[in-house]
């Protein structure tokens, strides 16, 4: 795998993630992080990761191998929050 897709993937991810962990909805801490600056480092990680997926790929490509890659980190980032909260006892 090319070092710019995998890093643009990764950073993605955790763009996905601050994103995740700022909703109030959110099941992996006991608090949500704070939405504005959360949300704002996750804006900037998935800018960061399209840019790295255009190095890596055509951009009409990077677009659609980003969209794509949210969409599925949004889907499975509550259901490991589930997992993870009933595996906790909770």
């Amino acid at each position: 795998m090319n070092l710019a897709l995998a890093s643009g993937l990764l950073l993605a991810l955790a763009g996905c993630i601050a994103f995740y962990l700022a909703s109030p909805q959110q099941r992996w801490r006991a608090a949500p992080l704070p939405a504005r600056p959360a949300r704002l480092a996750a804006g900037v990680l998935l800018v960061a990761g399209m840019a790295a997926l255009c190095q890596a790929l055509q951009p009409l490509t990077a677009i659609y191998v980003l969209l794509t890659w949210v969409m599925l980190l949004l889907v499975l980032l509550p259901y490991l929050g589930a997992l993870l909260t009933l595996r906790r006892g909770a």
